[in-house]
């Protein structure tokens, strides 16, 4: 398939709303579209992890030959790698380093979905669409049953509570308490289990990719792509009476509603940049969409770095170099609000981070996984 100007403007749409979402002035002063939903149910910013998921699905279709297993598996180990090394640096403290996190995940969904579509690739053409449908829908079935029926030792089946449901009971089984996420240290929002729906999602978007590079007219496959997201987000609100709608759990009811409203959203990008060749101002996102990796990493180092290097205030008392950029350069701003001020520091984030992302792009460097 010919390279979709509409799947970089899609990743980079999300890639932007990560950095912004990630990075506000002040976390006590952020707009509620801009934060996660507390537990059950979700906002703007809950599409962003699973939008990254569905389009690294779409992304395994545009090799021009299959990959081989050799570089599926490469491209995961880097993925868990950078994740790595996010998670450990600056301290670099073995004895509490988070095991699983958002490349982590991303490594798993590219594994298996690269591994997936490989044997996806032996049927016969028309086959494909229905067969990897199938193994998503059996995956969310099966993910279900497990989260519903399957009791936690000391606790009860169907338990959806943080600390209680079966894949945080597996998370600190397996990986430990000392190695979850650092907020809770009890539960995992890209826990083990809880990776299995994403892969999921990383089906639904093979899926997508299987009908971008079909056969039918340009018109058919954006129609298809429009339907069948929609009758995904239904089925997902339907579902949420039963498996509510939750994104540290990754439930289905959450993959059937993210990834309709990814493919509704890939639908439009489709339409109007690579049917209709509508592409004024849209450089910034092709430039970010195109080099994802790279302004994550880049993103996840600044802010490590910002947050950990300490220089003195008036008061002799040390503060962060995020926290004197923020309280020097735009506080005094105003701006109308300290919750626009706190955006206004975030969009400035990504400003900065755009001009190394520029100046790859214009030397066609690429960080791969």
């Amino acid at each position: 398939m010919d390279r979709k100007v509409s799947v970089d403007v899609f990743r980079g749409l999300t890639i932007a709303g990560m950095v912004i979402v990630n990075n506000p002035g002040d976390w006590g002063q952020v707009y509620a579209p801009l934060l996660h939903a507390d537990w059950n149910g979700w906002t703007p910013t809950d599409l962003i992890f699973p939008f990254f998921v569905f389009i690294l699905g779409v992304s395994v279709t545009l090799s021009k030959r299959p990959q081989t297993i050799a570089t599926i598996v490469r491209r995961a180990a880097i993925l868990y790698a950078l994740g790595f090394f996010l998670a450990i640096y600056p301290r670099f403290n073995f004895s509490t380093v988070r095991i699983m996190g958002v490349l982590a995940r991303l490594a798993l969904c590219s594994l298996f979905a690269g591994l997936i579509y490989r044997q996806i690739l032996k049927i016969e053409e028309a086959a494909r669409l229905q067969a990897v449908l199938i193994i998503s829908a059996f995956i969310l079935l099966t993910y279900w049953a497990l989260m519903t029926f399957v009791p936690v030792p000391g606790g009860t089946a169907g338990d959806l509570t943080a600390s209680g449901n079966l894949g945080a009971w597996l998370d600190r089984t397996i990986i430990g308490t000392d190695h979850l996420w650092r907020t809770s240290k009890t539960w995992d929002p890209e826990g083990l289990l809880s990776t299995l729906p994403a892969i999921g999602t990383a089906l639904t978007g093979i899926a997508a990719g299987l009908v971008l590079n079909g056969r039918r007219s340009d018109v058919e496959k954006t129609a298809l792509l429009i339907v069948a997201g929609g009758a995904s987000v239904a089925a997902g609100l339907v579902w949420d009476h039963r498996f509510p709608i939750n994104k540290n759990l990754w439930t289905s009811s959450y993959v059937l509603l993210t990834s309709g409203l990814a493919s509704i959203v890939l639908a439009s990008c489709f339409w109007f940049f690579d049917v209709n060749n509508r592409r004024r101002f849209l450089t910034p996102l092709i430039v970010m969409g195109r080099n994802p990796l790279a302004l994550f990493v880049l993103s996840g180092w600044l802010v490590k770095t910002m947050t950990w290097i300490k220089v003195g205030n008036a008061n002799g008392q040390g503060v962060t170099v995020y926290n004197w950029v923020y309280q020097h350069a735009f506080l005094p701003l105003g701006l109308g609000g300290p919750k626009n001020t706190s955006l206004l520091f975030a969009l400035a984030m990504l400003a900065f981070l755009y001009l190394p992302l520029l100046y790859l792009h214009k030397k066609q460097w690429i960080l791969r996984a």
